[in-house]
């Protein structure tokens, strides 16, 4: 009778039952020797953006504290499901992490063959920090707050335009939301990329946007955008003067961006949860908390099991919001 490692399980390949304590062993020998060698935290977007960012900040403080190379590896394309299959097909031993934002969880319903199965084949480890949209209009527009664009968008259906960076980013789900929750319709408006559609923006192409707080800030100090509330049920720290959607009109709205880290799903219950003590602990270190604070975010750290929940939660609003709407999924 021989044993043979299989994820969480040992299994008797004379075909008796899995041996879970001697699993256990295997896993809990595998938390204490890790890491055995490099890591990688593939990022499944090009590089620059705000998940390469956070990934190579993560990278430089687990490379000092764990002693081993760490690097920051992009496979952009799809929507981030060429990189997220690429992890879940990847060996489970804790040195290969996905680093993902809130387009993770509309994958599923915007694509209708994806090369991975989200529940079954990835492990989710920590939600490392989150952070508000803000909601903002161009100038011209006559409203001040949530209540007021409701009001116009309900006098003339379909009219406001609002644009995103693509179908199924977090900026047009918010946006879609608001229309949801509000009973209302404004027209989306999908660019390729932030870039083209915070530049008409500006310029007054269209008029509602749900961009980053961060990014956008200075414009909107500038009275280049006017904002009419933070997307996160709280004020923001760094723009503690705006209020949250919900107290300008729209109660109960939230819709947050994320950076979270997940594994190849086989991977042992110890060490997901040595990856997670190690990445928390870099999380907490004063340097990260304040520049993570200095730009916008919230440092979580969250446990795989309270990480696991919140994607749970955030897959079926999504999906309900896609449904809603009436998006297609692709081939």
């Amino acid at each position: 009778m021989i044993l043979t490692p299989c994820g969480r399980r040992a299994r008797i390949v004379s075909g008796a039952l899995c041996a879970p304590l001697f699993c256990a062993a295997v896993g809990i020998a595998g938390a204490q020797n890790w890491p055995t060698g490099p890591l990688r935290i593939v990022v499944p977007f090009s590089a620059g953006g705000s998940t390469d960012i956070m990934a190579r900040t993560m990278a430089q403080r687990l490379n000092e504290k764990l002693r081993q190379p760490v690097v920051v590896e992009n496979r952009p394309g799809a929507n981030g499901t060429i990189g997220t299959a690429y992890v879940a097909k990847s060996a489970p031993d804790g040195h290969t992490m996905l680093l993902v934002q809130p387009s993770f969880v509309s994958n599923p319903s915007l694509f209708r063959n994806l090369p991975y199965n989200q529940a079954r084949d990835l492990a989710a480890v920590t939600n490392l920090a989150s952070g508000p949209l803000v909601l903002v209009v161009h100038p011209s527009l006559p409203v001040t707050s949530a209540r007021q664009l409701i009001a116009l968008a309900r006098a003339h259906p379909g009219e406001i335009n609002f644009g995103s960076p693509g179908t199924g980013s977090i900026s047009h789900l918010a946006c879609e939301l608001f229309n949801m929750m509000a009973g209302i319709k404004m027209t989306h408006v999908p660019y390729k990329g932030t870039g083209g559609a915070l530049a008409d923006m500006l310029s007054g192409q269209i008029s509602f946007y749900a961009p980053n707080l961060f990014l956008s800030l200075s414009h909107i100090k500038a009275g280049r955008l006017r904002a009419l509330g933070v997307t996160s049920p709280r004020r923001s720290p760094i723009a503690p003067e705006l209020p949250t959607v919900d107290e300008t009109g729209l109660r109960g709205y939230e819709a947050t961006t994320w950076y979270g880290i997940f594994v190849p799903g086989a991977t042992p219950r110890d060490l997901v949860s040595k990856l997670q003590q190690e990445l928390a602990q870099v999380v907490h270190l004063p340097e990260v908390r304040e520049r993570l604070t200095a730009d916008g975010l919230i440092p979580l750290a969250s446990t795989p099991d309270q990480f696991a929940e919140q994607v749970a939660r955030e897959t079926a609003k999504t999906t309900r919001i896609i449904q809603a709407i009436g998006i297609k999924a692709a081939d």
